[in-house]
């Protein structure tokens, strides 16, 4: 009998902490796009591999689940396109897309938004509006005429968020951060609703500062539970307390 597909999964920020940890943990259950900008991620692909040095010509088994490595800078236009058109290129579908690239800067002040502007305007295109073009293009391009088959293969969105967008933290100088991820939590809510058209979930993973006050595995572990589940329209908040769905 043959081994059962792996599921697809498009991951962008695959060279952050985050992104890398994804990588190196679920390789073996995921085909994974990896989609970065600048650093390569933290695990073999086709561009980059693992060797022995004392035996360069003996196998290394990392590299059997290597990553497929696309490089991109998804504020650009046309890049979000260019991403999925090669994910479904390489791999033929998506099954899960995972949004992980974040500007996760305290810029400053609230007062010196003016003087600021520019990498306010950019920190939200990357934080809100690259999630929400990637995740039209994965259901305009793939998602929308399978709805039997995307329930049966539970596809779905992940968007990666922060308590921040939960709660205020004051003195931080964080106001405009915040406000990205409190918007990508709603659109990730409006997102489950039009997407329930065509079968498939989409939730949001609100973490704490990780590795700092949590393991960057258990956020790694989450998304891989909110895969397997059935859940959607939801924000799943991770903290030192534990997990817990917003309402």
């Amino acid at each position: 009998m043959a081994p059962p597909l792996k599921r697809v999964c498009l991951l962008t920020g695959a060279g952050g902490r985050l992104g890398s940890a994804f990588c190196r943990s679920l390789a073996a259950r995921f085909d994974i796009a990896a989609v970065y900008r600048s650093r390569h991620p933290d695990a073999p692909s086709q561009l980059e591999w693992l060797r022995d040095p004392l035996r360069p010509a003996a196998r290394v088994p990392e590299n059997d689940d290597a990553v497929f490595a696309i490089q991109a800078d998804l504020s650009e236009e046309g890049a979000p396109a260019r991403v999925v058109d090669l994910a479904l290129a390489r791999f033929g579908r998506i099954d899960l897309l995972v949004n992980a690239a974040a500007d996760v800067t305290f810029w400053g002040p609230l007062l010196e938004a003016e003087r600021l502007k520019e990498r306010l305007r950019a920190q939200l295109e990357l934080n809100v509006m690259v999630p929400v073009r990637l995740s039209a293009l994965v259901a305009e391009r793939f998602w929308r005429d399978r709805r039997d088959e995307n329930a049966a293969r539970s596809r779905n969105v992940v968007n990666v968020s922060s308590t921040s967008g939960l709660q205020i933290y004051g003195g931080c100088d964080q106001s405009m951060y915040s406000a990205s991820k409190a918007a990508l939590n709603y659109i990730t809510c409006h997102m489950a609703d039009e997407f329930a058209a065509f079968g498939v979930r989409a939730n949001a993973i609100a973490p704490t500062s990780f590795p700092g006050q949590i393991p960057t595995e258990r956020v790694v572990a989450s998304i891989a539970g909110l895969d397997g589940s059935d859940v959607t329209g939801k924000v799943l908040v991770i903290d030192e307390h534990g997990e817990r769905l917003t309402p």
